[in-house]
């Protein structure tokens, strides 16, 4: 069939709005008619060639929509059913039968080799094959090819838009709390970067009662609405000569927590230095390949912290995301605080707006 998608050029330079050939669904999977995708920090690295694609892309990874055909072997869903689409994993490995599927053995088969495990692509231009199944979807269209390990069905009274988010930024962030940090109340949480990872670990961090909660973030438009979620300080880092000295003003036994998402090493530095006795810090942000591990391993030692990376919150979106949609019904998870939308066509736009930091969460729509 005839979609129209973003398509990211080989080795990096703008989207491109175009139409494109897509395979009627295998088997095995799922064709959703797209009405709304997130635009995430991974899709621009990928955009920039970060991802080493060699032909031409079409990304997205947090989209939302319709059922419109399902493969024979398909029993999850039927053709009508609305779903937010996650990360794909393959569901028969310890870690997907323990459930974390965030860390599946085939994670990166399955989710950033930008084609179908047999090494089939789903897309074409013009008869060239171009990256598809990107997170098992590439949603950055509007029809996608998804499977049933990565689709969550969807309640009519919540909305694509608020749906798309749930799939990676909005369940990482929170799940980092939730799910890894697993915080308590009356904890104290350091968040470095209010973006829509930071932002939503802002709100879960509230949502799990922790006492103090300090937002670190350059814009003064995202410190306002981290305020307005939950944190109960926030920081300027360009104000602040020495984050870690602030932190300590502001938590002078040390944070329990503290997730960064920003990769940058001086931030990771600051944060390693502001925890507590047995303090966490959570790295979601991914720092330059030849980036130091942070911190002094006699300290990190001495005073029983850990350092761990996280991935999509260590996740089940089966688990996950319909408690995300209570919490946003119950208006504890107040995603629309955080959401601009943008029709596809526009997607530049939307990008060089989100980079200028004009608005925190890109919704791109299909109609």
């Amino acid at each position: 069939m005839k979609v129209t998608a973003a398509v990211a050029p080989a080795g990096g330079g703008p989207f491109c709005v175009c139409e494109l050939d897509l395979e009627s669904p295998r088997d095995d999977e799922i064709l959703v008619r797209i009405s709304a995708a997130g635009l995430c920090h991974t899709d621009i690295v990928a955009q920039q060639g970060g991802f080493g694609f060699e032909i031409a892309a079409v990304l997205g990874h947090e989209g939302a929509g319709t059922v419109e055909a399902v493969g024979r072997l398909v029993t999850k869903v039927v053709p009508g059913d609305r779903v937010t689409l996650s990360f794909r994993s393959c569901g028969r490995c310890a870690k997907c039968e323990s459930g974390h599927p965030a860390y599946c053995h085939q994670m990166p088969a399955l989710n950033y080799a930008g084609m179908r495990a047999d090494g089939s692509r789903a897309l074409s231009l013009n008869g060239r094959p171009v990256v598809s199944n990107f997170f098992g979807q590439s949603s950055f269209a509007t029809h996608a090819l998804s499977y049933e390990r990565n689709a969550v069905r969807l309640p009519d009274d919540i909305p694509f838009e608020i749906a798309a988010p749930l799939g990676c930024g909005v369940q990482t962030g929170a799940g980092s709390v939730l799910n890894v940090f697993r915080a308590q109340s009356g904890a104290s949480i350091v968040v470095a970067g209010a973006g829509t990872v930071g932002l939503s670990a802002v709100m879960a961090a509230k949502i799990a009662g922790c006492s103090t909660i300090v937002a670190i973030d350059p814009l003064q438009s995202r410190r306002a609405l981290a305020r307005e979620l939950g944190a109960t300080h926030v920081i300027d880092p360009k104000t602040v000569p020495d984050i870690a000295a602030a932190l300590r003003e502001d938590l002078p036994a040390g944070a329990d927590f503290a997730l960064d998402t920003t990769g940058r090493q001086p931030v990771l530095e600051a944060l390693l230095a502001a925890l507590g006795p047995q303090g966490v810090l959570g790295c979601v942000g991914i720092p330059a390949p030849d980036a130091p591990t942070p911190g002094n391993l006699s300290r990190i030692i001495m005073l029983g912290h850990s350092v761990m990376g996280i991935i999509e919150g260590d996740a089940d979106p089966e688990v996950f995301l319909p408690r995300l949609m209570e919490y946003y019904r119950a208006g504890r998870l107040p995603l629309d605080k955080l959401i601009a939308c943008y029709p596809l066509s526009r997607i530049g736009e939307a990008v060089a707006d989100q980079h200028a930091g004009r608005c925190t969460k890109i919704i791109l729509t299909m109609n």
